[in-house]
């Protein structure tokens, strides 16, 4: 079911399924709740899962020129509270990998776990910052002709034929999203604190999920991370890139609700 709050007098969507422990899931750059339909089904028989439309996304509104993932998280923490959460597991895809970082440097008290779906914890280096300052000049001059030639790259090259219907269905989901919203998640993104710290003093598990293909946040840079929380788990897919819940989730949901189980024994 969706839902609505009012946050500093602004419409936030979300969806709740399912019953039992709370699961919560932050989707990434240019996608909204909707990308995670598949894996709601699959969660929703064993566990509670909300689903955020973070700022600028789905159906949740623009707040300002730019998103920072600290503002993000405590979109994310308001919509928990509308739902009575006081301790859960995030489940953060690229961009939501940020913002699932940001909250758990605001708000550790509330987790049992992390899962980091193809994203990791340092901040933009001066390049990054550089083309990512670049390619909000670009959305504003045509945003839908930047969604479409950079969706493609989300998937391993060789899965890119395969994949040829869920890539314009992510397509078409992302052509949803106002230019503002995708310059504000840009600007959000290239303005992020380094979170390593975060790693390091996490108390609870962080499951790291990569791809081995992935060209966006490659496997080498995350690799270096995965030894920083005391406790931490990864999964490395072969012939896969930025969306393994997409191209490899007969291997990444059973595994997922494991490590998720496991979590809430402790």
């Amino acid at each position: 079911m969706e839902k609505q709050i009012i946050w500093q007098g602004k419409q936030v969507n979300y969806l709740v399924e399912g019953e039992g422990n709370p699961i919560v899931l932050l989707h990434g750059f240019l996608e909204n709740i909707h990308i995670w339909d598949s894996f709601i089904d699959y969660l929703k028989p064993k566990f509670q899962v909300l689903a955020v439309d973070l700022p600028g996304f789905g159906k949740t509104a623009v707040f300002s020129e730019n998103h920072s993932m600290t503002f993000m998280a405590d979109v994310v923490k308001a919509a928990m509270e509308a739902e009575n959460i006081t301790k859960t597991i995030l489940i953060g895809h690229s961009m939501g990998g940020y913002i699932s970082q940001a909250f758990a440097k605001k708000f550790p008290e509330f987790l049992r776990g992390l899962v980091l779906f193809h994203s990791q914890a340092a901040a933009d280096n001066a390049e990054s910052k550089e083309n990512r300052t670049r390619t909000i000049e670009i959305v504003k001059k045509n945003h839908k002709d930047f969604i479409a030639k950079f969706i493609p790259l989300l998937f391993a090259e060789e899965n890119v034929a395969h994949f040829a219907r869920e890539i314009d269905h992510l397509r078409q989901m992302s052509f949803q999203t106002p230019a503002q919203g995708v310059t504000a998640a840009l600007a959000g993104m290239r303005d992020r604190e380094d979170n390593l710290e975060v790693l390091k003093k996490a108390d609870f598990p962080v499951l790291f999920v990569v791809g081995k293909q992935d060209s966006r946040i490659p496997l080498e840079k995350i690799l270096p991370q995965v030894p920083l929380p005391a406790h931490a788990e990864a999964i490395i897919l072969d012939k896969t890139g930025h969306m393994g819940f997409v191209e490899m989730p007969e291997k990444i949901f059973p595994a997922v609700e494991d490590f998720l189980k496991r979590c809430f024994e402790v």
